[in-house]
């Protein structure tokens, strides 16, 4: 899912780097053999990570699906994901990619179904649960700033309201 962030990297700054870096030396054979052994982990890893994240998005999904008939449960579902994020250090600037990869995803499966009536359902349905994610994730943010403060500065605040 990760072809629509790819390109999200300051590419112009990376090769503003390479041509002033242009006399730098190429990795001897103990570094290459280093960055073989770890990007084999890396690897690895990354192809565990991204069954995981696929799992719980299609968890959500499903269980987005049916609670459309209630929106009080998907909104309150999709919140409390938000705010999961806010721990999962998972910022809301990424939310949307998400539902464009899964649209990229499943359009070739459906075929001559796919029309873009149903893009746009499923847009308007990503754009709303994103949006609830965001709210979610800033109540947590704000609700961890708060309890970052110190109780005797709560307790001074409190006291001045009275």
């Amino acid at each position: 899912m990760g072809c629509a962030i790819s390109g999200l990297a300051a590419k112009t700054d990376l090769a503003e780097r390479s041509r002033e870096d242009a006399a730098v030396e190429h990795p001897n054979e103990e570094q290459i053999q280093m960055i073989k052994d770890s990007w084999k982990v890396i690897r690895d890893d990354i192809a565990k990570v991204g069954i995981i994240m696929f799992v719980r998005v299609m968890s959500f999904i499903e269980k987005s699906v049916a609670r459309l008939d209630q929106p009080e449960r998907l909104e309150a579902l999709a919140v409390e994901l938000g705010k999961s994020h806010y721990h999962y250090n998972a910022p809301p600037k990424y939310y949307n990619y998400v539902g464009a990869e899964f649209i990229c995803a499943v359009q070739p499966i459906l075929k001559e179904q796919w029309t873009t009536e149903l893009e746009k359902a499923w847009q308007t349905l990503f754009q709303f649960v994103t949006a609830l994610m965001k709210q979610g994730y800033q109540e947590e943010s704000a609700r961890q700033r708060q309890l970052a403060t110190s109780p005797k500065d709560r307790l001074d605040k409190r006291n001045t309201a009275l």
